[in-house]
């Protein structure tokens, strides 16, 4: 039995600045963000309260505004940020990050990465 629940949050829709070709640098494109989080269990007795569990709306609104606000070169150093950004959150003790840029290749339908980083990680 595991000790953890985990909350996830899938298909984030974000524009960002993102590539290291030119034509990347000078338009946003979509990404599209799936995250899930690895927590404390919710104790058996729980008095059914938000302030027990992780808000999943104020992640997603976060990650979005992290997102669309900065320039990135490198969806890795992105799904850094955003894993990083998540663990700031005292209930979080893992991140996974997974983010997809479908217009990246015009020969397949999407790629993308998957980052994960966990609390006490150096």
């Amino acid at each position: 039995m595991s000790q953890y629940d985990e909350i996830f949050i899938e298909g984030i829709k974000c524009y960002s600045t993102i590539g290291i070709n030119n034509w990347e640098k000078n338009t946003k494109q979509p990404l599209i963000i799936d995250i899930n989080l690895l927590m404390k269990k919710i104790d058996d007795n729980n008095k059914d309260n938000i302030n027990e569990t992780i808000n999943y709306k104020l992640v997603s609104y976060s990650v979005k505004e992290l997102v669309e606000k900065n320039t990135y070169e490198l969806i890795e150093t992105m799904g850094k940020d955003i894993a990083l950004l998540c663990l700031k959150n005292q209930k979080v003790i893992e991140a996974k990050v997974k983010i997809n840029k479908p217009n990246a290749l015009k020969i397949s339908n999407n790629v993308g990465v998957i980052i994960t980083r966990g609390k006490n990680e150096n």
